[in-house]
């Protein structure tokens, strides 16, 4: 099984903790971390903007990323979230086994 990272940002906490608790409940994620406020600063319809928002870091498996993307999009308010997959490649035997035992079997 290969194993990632999806990150996510909100608008506010108890968007990320509704997301957060929605993916733990359904087993697509082992652990969604909670941080911020952080500051975004990005581009969009053609301007420059800052955002004050809140970070979702959410450790699941591949093969479970579409579920996971689609319960953020799901709970999320913004018109085109931010979900980014990144590979795990390297975490100690025990939390490896500890998020296989923990994920929804495929």
């Amino acid at each position: 099984m290969k194993y990632i990272q999806v990150i996510t940002t909100t608008e506010n906490r108890e968007q990320a903790r509704v997301i957060a608790q929605c993916l733990v409940e359904k087993e697509l994620a082992a652990c969604v971390q909670i941080a911020g406020p952080i500051e975004s600063v990005y581009r969009w319809k053609e301007n420059l903007e800052s955002a004050r928002e809140y970070l979702c870091l959410i450790k699941t498996c591949e093969d479970l990323f579409p579920e996971v993307e689609e319960t953020i999009k799901k709970h999320h308010t913004y018109e085109v979230p931010e979900i980014i997959a990144v590979p795990i490649i390297g975490a100690s035997d025990a939390y490896i086994r500890w998020m296989s035992e923990t994920l929804k079997e495929i």
